[in-house]
Order: C-alpha cells, then sequence, then structure tokens
C-alpha cells in the first residue's frame, strides 16, 4: 500500500472517529482533534499524492499530534479508544518517520 493510501486511510478513520465521539457523547474535542488531525492526514496524502514537499511531513506531524494526546490517555486510563489511537498514531509514526528518515 503506498504512503498516500495509507494517509488517506488514517486520515479516515480519525476524522470518523472524532465525528462518532460528537455524535455519540456531544464532544466539541472530539470533533475538532478528530478532523484536525484527520485533515494533516489527508492534507499530507494530497501533497505526497501532487508530488509537492512537505506531504511526508504533514503525516508525519498528524502522527505525532494524535500519539501526543491519546498515549498518555491509554496509559493513564486504559481504556479501548485511547488505546486504539495510540496505535494508529504508532503506526503512522512508524510509517511517515521510516519515509522521512529516507529522505535525510
Amino acid at each position: 500500500m503506498s504512503l498516500q493510501s495509507i494517509a488517506y486511510v488514517l486520515g479516515a478513520l480519525t476524522a470518523g472517529g472524532g465525528t462518532m465521539g460528537f455524535v455519540r457523547t456531544g464532544s466539541i474535542p472530539s470533533i475538532a482533534a478528530g478532523l484536525t488531525v484527520g485533515l494533516l492526514y489527508g492534507l499530507g496524502g494530497y501533497r505526497m499524492q501532487s508530488r509537492q514537499p512537505y506531504g511526508v511531513e504533514f503525516a508525519l506531524l498528524a502522527s505525532v499530534v494524535l500519539g501526543g494526546s491519546s498515549i498518555p490517555r491509554a496509559i493513564r486510563l486504559g481504556k479501548p479508544v485511547p488505546i486504539v489511537l495510540s496505535l494508529v498514531s504508532v503506526f503512522g509514526l512508524l510509517t511517515f518517520g521510516n519515509a522521512f528518515r529516507k529522505t535525510l
């Protein structure tokens, strides 16, 4: 699977998850964070697809933001949603971090 496809899938997952969190609980932070991180993944995927600079960096930034917010909550609370978000962020960090490392 290409890096662009992975970025689009992760963007859809995070944006969809934030929307579901808002629909289920009315949480404004869930929809704001989900759509923001999803937008960063989508922008990264688009820039990679268009051969524009900073596509991998945007996707990596989205993974850092997602991990920075979800990993501490997963450790502290141990609930399923933060754990799944942490796994998504770690996958993104490994995938896009490795791609970024190859550009150095």
